[in-house]
């Protein structure tokens, strides 16, 4: 990947499913000194999402592209429609749901960078290891917390 600020930089990672989510890292860390870190996610509706959680250590930054959200930060619930933004930050507890007929795409920006695409390759593991049955929570809790995440 070029790091040149006159060329633009292309996907860090492949795709990643989680469940039915997918995620795509548009800039890691890496490039960006820790910086930021950016991806964009398709929720489908109806789709199995994370648990309300909170990051102590960054701020996530959401950018509606395609459909809506329904987010609950700190126990107040919005939707977030294209072309709104939203800003979650450190310490809220927040959750979203597509609660809509069509795939909601969203653009995700965390400050600084610290949270990666290992984060969703271990959520995915432990989703896969469950078969098709509800994943082991205290996996997830522990790949969360090893991620900065905390579950709520």
């Amino acid at each position: 990947m070029s790091t040149s600020p006159t060329q633009p930089a292309t996907p860090a990672a492949p795709p990643i499913r989680v469940g039915g989510i997918i995620v795509r890292f548009l800039v890691e860390r890496e490039h960006t000194r820790g910086g930021l870190a950016m991806f964009e996610f398709d929720v489908p509706a109806g789709a199995k999402v994370p648990a309300a959680h909170r990051h102590d250590a960054y701020d996530e930054t959401l950018y509606a592209l395609r459909g809506r959200l329904t987010w609950t930060v700190d126990g107040e619930r919005f939707e977030l429609a294209p072309g709104e933004c939203a800003v979650i930050p450190r310490g809220a507890v927040h959750r979203f749901e597509n609660l809509g007929n069509e795939i909601a795409t969203t653009l995700a920006v965390i400050t600084p960078g610290l949270l990666g695409p290992a984060y969703f390759q271990e959520i995915a593991a432990v989703i896969a290891a469950a078969q098709g049955g509800p994943p082991d929570m205290a996996a997830v809790a522990a790949v969360m917390r090893r991620h900065g995440l905390t579950p709520a």
